[in-house]
């Protein structure tokens, strides 16, 4: 596995069928899926900025195209309960949830209310006019 590849031939395998064919779609066909899901994961591995991506993926905007087009169209939505119902079957997912009882006090003056403290109210007017 190099640098830049990032799934290999048994992830792959597992997603590929879930991914949106461009076939009867009208335009140029879909790049590789495979090249542009590599950039996509190698992109949030890093956190680099989308123009940054190495070439090895191909054009940038080609990755962030069709990662918002995944957004919008359910496609990650799909993957993500696939590949979760696969670990939850294999026993792979602990669903143990850990609840913190931490409590947090807000400061005084993070409120919205005015606070009426009883003291005089601090005028901005010199005091011959403040009346």
């Amino acid at each position: 596995m190099t640098r830049t590849a990032v799934l290999d031939d048994a992830h792959w395998a597992r997603i590929e069928p879930l991914l949106p064919s461009s076939d009867g779609q009208r335009g140029r066909p879909f790049r590789d899926h495979r090249q542009v899901i590599e950039g996509i994961i190698y992109r949030f591995r890093t956190g680099i900025a989308w123009r940054d991506l190495p070439r090895d993926f191909g054009p940038w905007q080609t990755v962030w195209k069709r990662h918002h087009r995944f957004s919008l169209d359910g496609t990650w939505d799909k993957i993500h309960t696939r590949l979760l119902a696969e670990a939850d079957a294999a026993g792979d997912i602990d669903w143990a949830v850990s609840v913190d009882s931490t409590i947090n006090r807000a400061h005084q003056h993070a409120t919205t209310l005015a606070r009426d403290t009883g003291g005089a109210v601090e005028s901005h007017e010199p005091a011959s006019r403040a009346g």
